[in-house]
Order: structure tokens, then C-alpha cells, then sequence
């Protein structure tokens, strides 16, 4: 069993990634695979609506790591996107890679179907609920099993290292952890 973690951070090793790594220590134990994916110091291009992924189930641009990203996320059994918000919204690198993403899915349906996804948010003050929505968007409207915990899955910090003050907040990305792992041992055993 394998997680793929997209971090959409324009900084590496931030609040956005301490929290990727609290879910991985949990599955640590249960034997689970787990890989992360930084975008920070990368630029993600935008969709150029060529329609070209349609004939190879994954987009023909190869000027950054969209295509080697998206191949991982076809191989795992559980995604799990997360962003930092910035202007209410989820990252700029986040939001080209879902868009293209989506665009590679749409034109042929059903490469994510029955895959887990959860989304994860680190967040200064407001907008959370909606970068939170912006991702769990992308799962739904691709066939994936959304996975949640006690409340959004959204963590309170500004500076790296300050989301770990927010215990409520921790406690439910802990839950969440709890949550990806029965899932993936309730359909690893269908």
C-alpha cells in the first residue's frame, strides 16, 4: 500500500510539510509506503488545453514535474493534497497542477477511480474551507474516496514550526492519519 503526498508549498520543509510528515509517522507502523512531493522552488505551468493527454493518459508538457507527478499519483492507492492558503485559495502551483490534472482525467476517465484522497490545509487566519474545498473538488469529480476526521482538515500557524501549537488542529490531522489507514486496510482485504 502506497500514499503520494503533493505538497503545493512555496517553502520546503514549512507548516504545509510538518504536517505531511505527522500523517506519514502514523503510517509508519502500519506498513504503508509513503512518498512526498515538494513544489517549493518549481513552477508548476498552467493547463494549455491541447487535449493531447487524451491519446497518452497523461499531459505531453515536459517543461516541469507535472507528468512524473501524475504517473506516481496513478500508481498510489491514497493521495493526499496539501497547501498552504494563500488569498483564501489554495497555491498557485497546487491550483495548475489540479487544473491539468483534471484536464488528463476528464479525457480519460476513470485513472483515479476508488483511489483515497484527503486534503490537507496549513492556514495563517481565514480561507481554509475554501482551499480545502478546491482539492476535495478534485477528488470528487474523479471517482476518489474522500477521507475525513473530526473537522476540516485545516491546521492554524504563519511561520514553519508554528502549526504545531495548534493541538486541536493536530489532533485531527492524527485522526485523519487513523482514518487513511482502516480505509486502506478495509479495501486492501476486498
Amino acid at each position: 500500500m502506497k500514499v503520494l503526498a503533493i505538497n503545493g508549498s512555496a517553502r520546503i520543509n514549512g507548516n504545509t510539510d510538518i504536517l505531511i510528515q505527522r500523517i506519514f509517522e502514523k503510517m509508519k507502523p502500519a506498513d504503508i509506503e509513503t512518498e512526498n512531493i515538494q513544489f517549493a522552488g518549481e513552477v508548476i505551468n498552467p493547463c494549455k488545453a491541447c487535449f493531447a493527454c487524451g491519446e497518452k493518459e497523461n499531459c505531453i508538457r515536459k517543461k516541469d514535474r507535472f507528468e512524473e507527478t501524475f504517473e506516481k499519483m496513478k500508481m498510489a492507492d491514497a493521495i493526499i493534497l496539501a497547501s498552504p492558503v494563500y488569498s483564501a485559495n489554495i497555491s498557485s502551483n497546487m491550483q495548475a497542477f489540479l487544473e491539468r490534472a483534471a484536464v488528463v482525467c476528464d479525457m480519460n476517465p476513470g485513472l483515479l477511480k476508488h483511489k483515497i484522497g484527503a486534503a490537507v490545509v496549513s492556514v495563517r487566519r481565514g480561507g481554509a474551507l475554501n482551499a480545502v474545498d478546491a482539492m476535495n473538488h478534485f477528488f470528487l469529480n474523479h471517482e476518489m474516496i474522500v477521507v475525513g476526521s473530526t473537522y476540516w482538515n485545516m491546521v492554524y500557524g504563519k511561520m514553519p514550526g508554528d502549526v504545531l501549537k495548534d493541538t486541536e488542529g493536530l489532533a485531527n490531522i492524527d485522526n485523519l492519519a487513523e482514518n487513511i489507514i482502516w480505509l486502506m486496510k478495509e479495501m486492501k482485504s476486498k
